[in-house]
């Protein structure tokens, strides 16, 4: 080491001790000079002591001393990376059970009794049966309107809605589908009407909403009146349930139990390929022996379009109200029936497949 980094004189007449001790002057070194003289010592400055070094690398690299901030345990050369402890193993999660998403015993529950509900209502008098359908469309609209706005700020009248849609349903019974149509307008009128009551911040979003829920709600659900006026009513109503409540449990089903292939992630991730064609594949041979042995003059191949058109509403149906709910930013539309959800969780599959099934029967049975 150069002893004049560390400010040693650089003449060579000191004949002082060494900074080593126990070791004399190096042999054959000139000790020829001036005497010592205790002035020019007084000039000079003293060794410092030199703390213990690391030797520096062959290749010139860098000692990270303590003015480099270096702390215990770091790398001793700028160009090292510091190694980092090898964490500790961990065991790989255990294999979680596959599961249903739901609570399979209140669903079946509540099913069983809603069942029970229509049968009775259904084949006992038919206008208790007009009236249930009344009870459900009131309901799915408080819900529908209470989440627009509870997650958007949406007011959607509900009060002209609710006496709208109750109509609307007794007049298509009543009336036929020219009752219907003309109870539509009279509550999409009464909407627009109702709204002025309130300020006029945000009246086209609000008077939007309502025609949009009276269109979704209670008009769709007048095609099952409209069922009930035939003669053999309550079979083409009992033939409609079956086929919708056989696809959607052929879906929930075999794409539980297969489900690999996503249908449509971005709105409903749980719905599966495999899903829709078990709900196919039920509801064609459902249709098949409702339209054999429930309805007059249906042949089982009618059954088979009929199950198939029945499979794609009732899918279709299930994305467009996942499609609301992912945007209001919630699960379920209710919590009226345990492990259904809401009234709405209960009818998305049902109101588009309504008019779906009305039609092919009309074609192909006539309108009886």
């Amino acid at each position: 080491m150069n002893d004049s980094s560390w400010g040693a004189p650089s003449h060579a007449g000191y004949a002082g001790p060494w900074p080593t001790s126990g070791q004399g002057p190096v042999q054959g070194a000139a000790t020829a000079g001036p005497a010592y003289d205790a002035h020019e010592a007084q000039q000079t400055r003293p060794m410092p002591i030199v703390p213990h070094m690391p030797d520096l690398p062959a290749d010139g690299g860098n000692w990270a001393g303590p003015s480099d901030g270096a702390r215990p345990g770091a790398p001793l050369f700028r160009d090292e990376t510091p190694q980092e402890p090898m964490p500790a193993a961990t065991p790989p999660p255990a294999p979680q059970k596959k599961s249903a998403g739901r609570d399979l015993g209140a669903a079946i529950g509540v099913g069983v009794g809603l069942g029970a509900l229509v049968l009775v209502s259904l084949f006992v008098v038919k206008e208790v049966f007009v009236g249930v359908i009344a009870v459900a469309v009131v309901v799915g609209l408080w819900e529908l309107t209470t989440r627009l706005a509870e997650r958007k700020g949406i007011h959607a009248p509900l009060v002209p809605l609710a006496a709208g849609g109750a109509g609307m349903v007794v007049a298509g019974y009543v009336w036929g589908p020219e009752g219907a149509w003309v109870a539509m307008a009279l509550t999409a009128l009464a909407v627009l009407v109702w709204r002025m009551t309130a300020p006029p911040e945000g009246y086209l979003k609000d008077v939007t909403a309502g025609v949009f829920a009276t269109f979704y709600v209670p008009f769709l659900a007048t095609f099952v009146a409209l069922m009930l006026t035939a003669d053999d009513g309550a079979e083409r109503v009992i033939t409609f349930l079956i086929l919708t409540v056989v696809a959607d449990t052929g879906a929930y089903a075999v794409g539980w139990r297969f489900g690999k292939h996503k249908l449509a992630p971005r709105i409903s991730p749980g719905k599966t390929r495999e899903g829709l064609f078990g709900a196919v594949g039920a509801a064609m041979v459902a249709g098949a022996l409702c339209m054999q042995f429930l309805i007059d003059g249906g042949a089982w191949w009618q059954g088979l379009l009929l199950g198939l058109a029945v499979a794609v509403s009732a899918t279709l149906g299930d994305l467009g109200e996942s499609m609301i709910k992912r945007d209001l930013g919630i699960k379920d539309m209710g919590t009226l029936l345990p492990g259904h959800g809401g009234i709405m969780d209960r009818l998305d599959s049902l109101l588009p497949t309504a008019p779906v099934v009305w039609a092919l029967l009309v074609l192909f049975v006539g309108s009886g």
